[in-house]
């Protein structure tokens, strides 16, 4: 009789042999908005001091773009989500930015591609390697029935869709200790792309994150929580190193912390961000359109947002709502709803010609991979502190 984990290796390995890669980099030139977008630059209100803001909605959502065994029929939901932000485009009513994580079918990769969004960059490849190494072992013995085989057979699904320029990108996955069950047989990770923003002087850094889950993983409690705990720091690391501090930041994604304060705790300890759900909570001029129940709403959902200051430019969420969670209008199509927030950005004095925009000379060579390299460009802006993307 053969052993049930090669049957089980065997029937991942070709059910996951339809997953995709990921969509390859693409960008508008810089300062630039989509003409095809129904929606202009976003307006520059000026206040009466001389303070100047304008606003953008970033969108996290988890697709549900698993491939079989993991998942079937997805297909029909996956091209209407396509369809349904292709149409918000035309409208100009989608959100500027939409993170997108489980992009690992085919049928996802379409679904994102006929957005049309006309700036997408992508996460870590199947293939891609980590440049952190942990060196604490994970809690008991890896399990080759719970997906514990040692390979990824899928990229990490992360995709950032804009209709800003994408100026810069950074991405890495999380280190093969920091994983647990069958979220290993993904290149789980982080990606972070700068956006120029028209009209405001500085970039916008906005990362996108899908953290190892919990009771999905079908290991045990001790064993998935030292995974998290280890992508925590991991993702601490690569903020510390791929993030322009001067600059504000979006931290989205799938965070897998429902109904876990131990997982939330430790989260928020090495990231001590702005929460939007925290935020908006304690504050009137903050609009909520959710269902929020309980003292810790935060810890009633996988699919959060968190925010960080810039040096000149101050960032504050405004208003937050469902997208994709089945009222009227906006179909629920994934196991997850969309995390809609719009953030004011304000700043003070006139923004520099090119606003956000590197200059020419600091953009040379972003364009091209480096060899052997397919999923987008090295960082663009020189002088920060943020590394060129291995």
């Amino acid at each position: 009789m053969i052993p049930g984990r090669i049957l089980l290796g065997v029937a991942l390995t070709l059910g996951f042999a339809g997953c995709a890669t990921l969509p390859r980099f693409r960008t508008l030139p810089c300062g630039g908005v989509d003409a095809g977008d129904g929606d202009g630059p976003p307006a520059t209100q000026v206040s009466a001091s001389g303070e100047r803001s304008t606003t953008i909605d970033v969108l996290t959502y988890n697709i549900e773009g698993l491939q079989w065994p993991a998942r079937s029929g997805r297909g029909r939901d996956l091209a209407a989500i396509g369809r349904t932000l292709r149409d918000l485009r035309a409208a100009g009513t989608a959100p500027d930015v939409v993170l997108f994580q489980e992009v690992f079918s085919r049928a996802a990769v379409r679904g994102v591609v006929a957005t049309g969004y006309p700036s997408l960059a992508s996460g870590p490849s199947r293939t891609r390697r980590s440049v952190y190494s942990q060196d604490d072992r994970l809690p008991g013995r890896a399990k080759l029935a719970k997906g514990e085989l040692g390979v990824r057979l899928m990229s990490s699904g992360l995709v950032i869709a804009s209709r800003f320029a994408i100026t810069g990108v950074a991405r890495d996955p999380y280190s093969r200790r920091a994983c647990a069950g069958f979220d290993c047989l993904s290149n789980k990770g982080v990606v972070l792309a700068t956006l120029a923003v028209p009209g405001v002087p500085e970039g916008i850094d906005i990362a996108n994150t899908h953290m190892n889950a919990r009771k999905a993983s079908r290991v045990a409690p001790a064993r998935h929580r030292a995974a998290h705990r280890a992508q925590t720091r991991e993702l601490e690391a690569f903020l510390a190193a791929r993030r322009t501090p001067s600059r504000p930041m979006i931290l989205g994604g799938d965070f897998n912390m429902r109904r876990s304060p131990a997982r939330f705790d430790d989260f928020r300890l090495h990231h001590p961000f702005g929460l939007v759900h925290e935020y908006c909570q304690a504050r009137a001029a903050c609009s909520v359109s959710l269902s929020w129940d309980g003292d810790a709403p935060w810890l009633d959902t996988q699919d959060l947002q968190f925010f960080a200051q810039g040096t000149r430019i101050r960032i504050v969420p405004v208003a937050v709502r469902a997208m994709f969670d089945g009222a009227p209008g906006s179909p629920k199509l994934s196991d997850h709803d969309g995390l809609l927030v719009r953030y004011r950005l304000s700043w003070t004095g006139d923004a520099p010609p090119g606003g956000g925009c590197p200059r020419i000379a600091e953009l040379r060579g972003a364009g091209r991979p480096a060899a052997g390299q397919a999923d987008g460009p090295t960082r663009a802006t020189t002088g920060d502190r943020s590394a060129p993307t291995r």
